[in-house]
């Protein structure tokens, strides 16, 4: 670690230890999804210590992303979201090795991402069939795995918790692919932990998207839809969030992996 990167971390080593920093610094993290939780939670591994950060995400800015999306701002609709965050992450840590994936993660693709070289993957998706399969096949790699529940519909920070997959409970996401599974007769190799929110609140405003009827930044044919697996088929739901609750998710994903981090450190 040069004199830079010290003092960067400054706070950061004299909590952890440099042990622990230098050792940090050669983790291999990969985020599918940097949207309004996985935004947050990759500034939040950057600013920790960690240099090796592989983000996936083929969308681009929207406007309306503006309200809880770290990178999204009136100057970067538009862009491409990896990039802007790239560049965001890079001017915090000069030093940083960033990887960007302009892909979305699907059964048909799977193999490229070659989970099994990364400690630890995180789940960022949206879409209930792409993330089922992610979580299937990050539990197979060897990886350490987080997952995201659902952030939307949701203003009580009070409320996001922490447990694992199986005993999640009021997240109607973490439902449906439980469900998937015990359908499929296919369940994840073992368990691990999930970011959630019991709270389900309504919508109340305007079914209106907020953006352009053209716009050709949002990924409208991907939004979570629970009545139905097939995403020709499925009904697009759009749902309201906070950057409130999306960024404590984001940044408990990251508290996840740096206390995992710290417990295997310890031995």
């Amino acid at each position: 670690m040069d004199k830079q990167q010290k003092a960067i971390f400054n706070r950061t080593e004299r909590l952890l230890g440099a042990q622990a920093m230098k050792d940090l610094g050669d983790v291999k993290v990969i985020i599918f999804g940097v949207g309004g939780v996985g935004s947050w939670c990759a500034e939040g591994l950057i600013r920790s210590g960690i240099r090796h950060l592989t983000m996936v995400d083929p969308d681009r800015v929207c406007i309306t992303n503006i309200n809880r999306q770290l990178m999204a701002t009136s100057s970067t609709v538009g862009k491409f979201k990896v990039e802007v965050l790239r560049d965001r992450l890079l001017d915090i840590n000069p030093g940083a090795d960033i990887q960007t994936i302009r892909s979305i993660y699907s059964a048909d693709n799977w193999e490229d991402f070659r989970l099994g070289e990364y400690d630890y993957v995180i789940d960022a998706v949206d879409s209930l069939k792409d993330k089922a399969h992610l979580i299937l096949k990050a539990c197979e790699s060897g990886a350490v795995f987080f997952s995201s529940m659902g952030a939307a519909l949701k203003t009580d920070p009070t409320r996001i918790r922490v447990a694992e997959f199986w005993q999640v409970r009021g997240c109607p996401l973490a439902a449906a692919i439980r469900k998937k599974f015990k359908r499929a007769g296919t369940l994840p190799a073992h368990k691990f932990l999930c970011v959630y929110d019991d709270e389900v609140l309504p919508n109340l405003g305007s079914e209106v998207h907020g953006c352009n009827e053209d716009c050709s930044y949002c990924p409208k044919g991907r939004e979570i839809a629970f009545d139905s697996e097939d995403r020709n088929k499925a009904k697009a739901v759009v749902n309201g969030t906070t950057a409130h609750i999306t960024g404590i998710f984001g940044f408990t994903l990251c508290g996840l992996v740096i206390q995992d981090f710290c417990r295997r450190m310890k031995g």
